[in-house]
């Protein structure tokens, strides 16, 4: 059976949402282009897209709901059921996994009693496991709600996961300091990350990344070439039509 139209949000929250999608539209020449924010803006309101957050993008933006919703369901970052206050994803991409996340992300399903896109019955955390995060240096890595927690073993995951949940102050090991889902759907959405410390938080790729940056800038000499054994450089060696002469 078709569904009915999605309900609209109380006139208090549409009021306020309202005010906000009015200032992230004003950022683009082309109205359309603020359906990315837009789909953050509404996430913070509940922790994932809803369809009544769907209808509000399409009605402000006067586009169908359709085309937010084939939007919205393209981009992992959008959540489509409710999910915890921290989503902590556990990179099981090729070096991670052979680094002990693939280790790490069974203990931790096991250890949460929660399958692969699941929440806890208290709601603080939804598990999953991610892709690539370009942080290869410091495999294997966690992320916390986008924020990283480098050179994860099984033992600290837990011990990350379980702070979580009775809600100590966990520090990333890179980045801005923590804060819930719904505050970081908030600043994705592009309104300003008021946290004390978080825009002078740092982070940086790890040394092996940095290596070719590193020539560029003529800070370090090249890698010397190691030859197989017994074989002199590949350069002393004939060429062209000598090289056939000589064989």
């Amino acid at each position: 059976m078709p569904q009915l139209p999605a309900p609209d949000y109380p006139d208090d929250v549409r009021a306020r949402l309202e005010a906000d999608a009015r200032e992230i539209i004003a950022r683009y020449p082309d109205s359309r282009s603020a359906l990315l924010p837009l789909l953050h803006l509404v996430q913070s309101e509940e922790g994932h897209v809803t369809r009544t957050g769907m209808r509000f993008c399409a009605d402000v933006l006067r586009l169908t709901t359709a085309e937010v919703t084939a939007v919205a369901t393209f981009y992992s970052m959008y959540r489509r059921k409710p999910s915890g206050d921290y989503q902590v994803g556990v990179c099981t991409n090729t070096l991670c996994a052979v680094m002990g996340g693939d280790a790490i992300f069974e203990a931790l399903q096991d250890h949460l009693g929660v399958g692969n896109g699941e929440t806890t019955g208290d709601g603080k955390v939804t598990l999953e496991h991610i892709e690539c995060n370009a942080a290869c240096d410091f495999a294997p890595v966690v992320m916390v709600n986008w924020e990283f927690f480098d050179n994860q073993t099984v033992d600290s995951a837990k011990r990350l996961v379980d702070e979580l949940r009775a809600g100590a102050q966990v520090e990333p090991t890179r980045g801005a300091p923590m804060c819930t889902f719904k505050d970081t759907a908030r600043i994705l959405a592009g309104f300003p990350d008021e946290r004390e410390g978080a825009v002078e938080a740092g982070g940086s790729a790890g040394p092996a990344s940095l290596i070719g940056l590193r020539l560029a800038k003529g800070e370090m000499q090249p890698a010397r070439v190691v030859h197989p054994r017994g074989e002199g450089p590949q350069d002393d060696r004939p060429v062209g039509p000598a090289a056939e002469e000589g064989e």
